[in-house]
């Protein structure tokens, strides 16, 4: 298990300013990433140092935001205001999360502007609605060169998340792996206000100095 990215939901209005003032603060610029057709939504990305990227992710117009289950996590948390959906856990085989939650993970694609297929398998988006501290798993089906986090042209990296919610819980989702996904990653848990879980800030190093969102 690994951190394989961090998520930025916002409404449709928003998006193209979110992404420009994630970019200006982050001192690099994010890529158009494409359509979810399966969900609904679509994003653009920054690949990271470090072998992680910054998402930022919208919903379509689309019926398939209303069905999907990860369009409605995006739309729920854009309906609040937008921020933080939540950090993502990358496996190299999913089949055990499957197992463990006892129903198959949700497969899904975008077509890239270069006109490749990314593919992909995930699980546990249902978990995160429920409780936002929990992350969900992610397998790629494509080659290592090819997923969003490969060849970053940015020195900027993901120094530590600060999570609303228990520890322990997460570790019960995760199934205790002996190798936690944050290991390399400095993790402040944080009181949930109001019992509101979540991921509510991630720190940046950049060229610039440490930046915090």
């Amino acid at each position: 298990m690994r951190l394989d990215h961090v998520s930025y939901a916002v409404a449709r209005d928003s998006f193209v300013s979110t992404v420009q003032w994630l970019g200006s603060a982050l001192g690099a610029s994010f890529t158009d990433g494409g359509v979810h057709p399966r969900f609904g939504t679509r994003n653009f990305v920054l690949p990271l140092a470090g072998g992680t990227y910054v998402e930022v992710v919208t919903t379509l117009d689309h019926p398939a935001a209303d069905r999907a289950l990860f369009g409605r996590a995006v739309a729920e948390r854009a309906a609040q205001g937008g921020g933080w959906l939540g950090w993502v856990v990358g496996v190299d085989d999913i089949a055990p999360i499957e197992a463990r939650l006892g129903r198959t993970a949700d497969e899904g694609h975008r077509v890239r502007p270069d006109g490749f297929d990314l593919r992909w398998k995930q699980i546990g988006v249902r978990e995160l609605i429920e409780d936002p501290q929990l992350p969900y798993f992610l397998q790629w089906l494509v080659e290592p060169d090819e997923i969003p986090s490969a060849a970053p042209r940015t020195a900027t990296r993901i120094e530590g998340l600060s999570i609303a919610g228990e520890s322990q819980a997460v570790l019960e989702f995760l199934g205790e792996p002996v190798e936690h996904p944050l290991d390399r990653t400095k993790v402040t848990w944080v009181e949930a206000a109001d019992e509101e879980t979540g991921l509510v800030a991630v720190e940046f190093a950049t060229a610039r100095g440490p930046v915090t969102i």
